[in-house]
């Protein structure tokens, strides 16, 4: 089941947070998306906090070609790149959750108009790759 969120969409499938986050990686690639950053969510909570959280990773995606084209609009748009996707464990026993910022709101803070139509294109490819799970 699919779901919008204030600032996202999400998803939540069958299976362990590890076998979901591979098959993710593949989605995210056949709409031409790379992940350029990994956080491990859980590990650094243990590492710095010694505390126990959920298996949780923060994926840092990116469209090389949407990059360029919205950083040769605006250079400083960086500061809202990369895309954010987080895949966690869920709340039911054999869930993954997996989800994506909303690009339309990331990209929409700049103000600029001309971001919207690259903003709707990464946000429909996030949506069908996060739906074709």
């Amino acid at each position: 089941m699919s779901t919008d969120l204030q600032y996202g969409y999400k998803r939540t499938v069958e299976g362990s947070p590890d076998a979901v986050e591979a098959t993710v990686r593949e989605a995210l690639a056949s709409e031409g998306f790379g992940v350029l950053t990994e956080i491990d969510v859980k590990e650094t909570l243990k590492n710095k906090l010694d505390v126990d959280f959920r298996p949780y990773k923060i994926l840092g995606a990116c469209n090389p070609p949407l990059a360029h084209k919205a950083l040769s609009n605006e250079t400083d748009i960086g500061l809202l790149l990369p895309c954010n996707v987080v895949v966690y464990e869920g709340d039911e026993p054999g869930t993954t959750v997996v989800a994506a910022l909303d690009a339309v709101l990331q990209l929409g803070v700049s103000g600029r108009a001309d971001m919207e139509e690259l903003a709707n294109e990464v946000m429909t490819r996030m949506r069908r790759a996060i739906d074709g799970l």
